[in-house]
């Protein structure tokens, strides 16, 4: 008995190592080039975004309510559309057979369609809304006496606005960067559409789980699935963190 028992035990810790061993090599195989394209593109799109957004928001919450609709539905059209739609207005825009795209490109040697450049753009356009989004409700839940108060003491607008605004809304502010960058990261139709899916160019981490998924290589797409899935979880718990900072005084029901 006591043989049998080694023996399983030897067998097993064979078959851990064999494992291991597997693990190793897959590891060591593995193009990383989507994870680094992804976050650098994430990480762009969501600085972009931020400041856009902000701005945009502060604008649309000082118009009037008529503008205030019109430029409220265009900033929020990306997040609505598909991305693939919003990817095709900007494969027009900047392709270099139209006149935009080619004027860019004579004039000043920037290419959009199929490099890291259109990776950005795309993102930005499709993670932008959710910034905006968010900063605006952010905005619109301040209390304006605040303000009022700033002003008395002699404080200009932009003071007002960097240390008075953008400390009150910061939990909006941050909730929406977050998502920003999480969904610039994940992004696949827009940057398939105008950046392509060249490896160790612009080939994002959705991008490379297409790919392989059709070649039939499920492993490979299961370990990427996997890191999206960590990222996404990351992210919801941060948000989560965030959105509970201002509730560890209240008293629960």
């Amino acid at each position: 008995m006591f043989s049998a028992a080694t023996g399983c035990s030897g067998g097993g810790k064979i078959r851990m190592e064999t494992r291991m061993e597997q693990m190793m090599e897959f590891m060591k195989g593995l193009d990383w080039s989507p994870l680094l394209i992804s976050l650098k593109t994430g990480v762009v799109a969501t600085i972009l975004s931020f400041f856009g957004g902000i701005y945009a928001a502060r604008q649309v919450v000082k118009a009037g309510p008529k503008t205030k609709a019109v430029m409220d539905g265009i900033l929020t059209l990306p997040m609505v559309l598909p991305p693939t739609v919003a990817g095709f207005f900007l494969l027009l825009i900047f392709s270099l057979r139209r006149p935009f795209g080619a004027a860019l490109y004579g004039n000043f040697g920037i290419k959009v369609v199929q490099t890291w450049l259109g990776c950005i753009l795309a993102a930005t356009v499709i993670a932008f809304p959710l910034m905006y989004r968010n900063a605006r409700a952010a905005f619109e839940q301040i209390d304006a006496n605040l303000v009022y108060a700033a002003r008395t003491l002699g404080m200009s607008e932009m003071t007002i606005f960097w240390k008075v605004v953008i400390p009150s809304a910061g939990p909006g502010i941050l909730s929406g960067t977050i998502l920003t960058f999480a969904r610039a990261m994940g992004e696949y139709g827009a940057t398939s559409m105008l950046a392509g899916n060249i490896p160790g160019k612009t080939g994002m981490i959705s991008q490379k789980i297409a790919m392989v998924i059709q070649d039939g290589d499920y492993g490979t797409a299961g370990f990427w699935v996997l890191i999206i899935m960590i990222i996404a979880f990351v992210v919801v718990l941060v948000m989560n963190l965030i959105g509970s900072g201002g509730d560890k005084h209240k008293k629960r029901w």
